[in-house]
């Protein structure tokens, strides 16, 4: 699940919302009957309820987003039977909060919007006055949902008004490391288990091409994108951080931008970028594409990636490289340490998206009775899984995806379709392994297990106040851009320039808001202590 929540249009959102919502919004925290959006939940003739869902671009021949096994299955399952016609309405996976926040300004928004697993987009449109309160609505048709999401809702909370709904992650691993273990065996290597072990690695990879890819070999490659920046930054950052150093100069900035070490780590990138140890196009790469591309094609020794997604039929990062390379083999490693020999890096707080239905809505009753639909567990278990004997078996209590084609077009997006959650809870970690394992083809499955366990081993948890930062919904989407350019600028710098080019960049970074944050969240944790 990746960054770039972008909020840029926060601002004009504030205006445009506030005026289209704010009033229908006093209307139902004040009781008004009249205004409640309830409004299907009385009429006998079919509505209509509009639901986001990721255009991640990637439907098979012959169905769209909006148009395939599970968009049917939830209207002939919840919609017909509840009179409700269920319309999805497609939002590009790329900036998709950028998509949303344009869709909110306009009066487009469908009647269920989801922020991607950033609480600060829900805060700041609730704060606007463009978000329905939702506790009365749960209360009267939200029973199952309640219940699922028992562990998370208070996170979608703003001022004490439930105005969001955290859906439950899972699997709280990140990222995964892969590497070619084949490139190793031919040039009989060991697995690196430092972060100095990669570099001799990456270096063996380019001067020896074990890959015999005639000088095109990418010993790491690498993208603009938190999977690729996360797993090396974390390796440099300092062990043993303060409470405070983690609640005011880290994860408030979007990345441990101003914890000890992370300088270090952007220098180590810049002796790989100078190198030539890793991709040379990197900084026009911000959606992997071209990082997939040419990890199919077999040019790529080494990268990091959202945990699972690269053993997944789609994208089929690791299948389509065995077709195309006949033996390769893409192996899970945990490389990356910091100075005291942790393996450490981040891990994902257990929520999913945050839903939200805008205050705008006339659908307020048909979404939560959706979602709460969603959360029944024969239903979830559905989505997720498909129809068994055709999309699954059975084994050992657990559901092992079929490897067909059919299956694979089936269920190519359900996961999207069960915005509720993030992963499936069989009960402990290793069940959930098991199971996430039994989703992809067998020759992997060991691989993703062996995966998901690195990605728990000496994680950090990100450092969350209870009310978000004022000062971070203001600033945090020109700061993104900001540590954006610090990164590609500081990584293509010349090595004797890096040192000032990167203080000058970061001088730029903390004065276009850096400071602010840091000012406000330093002032919440002295409050927070008292």
């Amino acid at each position: 699940m990746r960054r770039k929540a972008r909020g840029s249009m926060l601002a004009l959102v504030a205006a445009a919302v506030l005026a289209a919502g704010c009033s229908q919004a006093k209307n139902e925290a004040g009781g008004n009957a009249a205004a409640a959006p309830a409004g299907g939940a009385t009429e006998t003739k079919q509505v209509t309820l509009k639901v986001g869902i990721f255009d991640r671009g990637n439907s098979p021949a012959g169905v769209t987003v909006t148009d395939n096994y599970w968009t049917q299955y939830v209207q002939k399952n919840f919609g017909d039977p509840n009179n409700i016609k269920v319309e999805f309405v497609p939002i590009p996976r790329t900036d998709a909060t950028d998509k949303v926040n344009v869709m909110m300004s306009s009066g487009d928004a469908p009647d269920i919007v989801f922020a991607n697993t950033n609480v600060l987009t829900s805060y700041g449109y609730a704060k606007d006055g463009g978000l329905l309160p939702l506790d009365d609505l749960l209360d009267q048709y939200g029973p199952n949902l309640k219940t699922y999401l028992a562990s998370t809702l208070d996170r979608g909370k703003v001022d004490g008004v439930q105005y969001s709904l955290p859906g439950l992650r899972v699997n709280t691993g990140k990222y995964e490391n892969l590497i070619r273990k084949d490139w190793l065996d031919k040039l009989n290597l060991p697995m690196p288990q430092t972060t100095d072990e990669v570099y001799a690695t990456l270096k063996a990879f380019k001067e020896k091409d074990p890959g015999q890819t005639g000088g095109k070999v990418i010993p790491l490659g690498f993208s603009l994108t938190p999977a690729s920046i996360e797993p090396i930054v974390w390796s440099f950052i300092q062990d043993g951080l303060s409470d405070e150093q983690r609640y005011t100069l880290s994860e408030s900035l979007g990345y441990p931008v101003l914890l000890p070490g992370h300088k270090d780590a952007v220098r180590f990138l810049n002796k790989l970028y100078a190198e030539g140890l890793m991709s040379p196009d990197f900084s026009l790469d911000k959606d992997e594409k071209q990082l997939f591309q040419d990890a199919m094609t077999g040019k790529v020794g080494m990268y990091s990636d959202n945990l699972g997604n690269s053993y997944n039929d789609t994208p089929g990062i690791a299948k389509v490289l065995a077709q195309n390379v006949p033996g390769a083999d893409l192996a899970p490693v945990d490389p990356y340490t910091n100075d005291a020999g942790k393996h450490i890096k981040p891990e994902y707080d257990p929520t999913g998206f945050f839903l939200m239905v805008p205050a705008a809505s006339k659908r307020g009753a048909e979404a939560i009775k959706y979602l709460d639909w969603m959360a029944q567990k024969d239903v979830l278990f559905t989505v997720l899984n498909g129809v068994e004997g055709e999309d699954y078996t059975l084994v050992n209590g657990l559901p092992q995806r079929s490897g067909s084609d059919e299956t694979s077009k089936r269920m190519y997006n359900a996961n999207d379709i069960a915005m509720i959650t993030q992963g499936e809870d069989f009960g402990s970690d290793e069940k959930n392994w098991e199971a996430a394992a039994a989703s992809v083809p067998e020759p992997f499955r060991q691989h993703v297990i062996d995966a998901y366990r690195m990605s728990l081993t000496d994680t950090v948890n990100y450092a969350n106040f209870t009310t978000p930062i004022e000062a971070e919904t203001k600033y945090m989407p020109t700061l993104q851009d900001k540590y954006d350019e610090l990164i590609v600028k500081s990584i293509m710098a010349k090595p004797a320039d890096f040192d000032k080019t990167y203080d000058d960049l970061l001088k730029d970074y903390m004065a276009s808001g850096g400071d602010e944050i840091v000012k406000e969240r330093t002032e919440a944790f002295k409050s927070l202590n008292k």
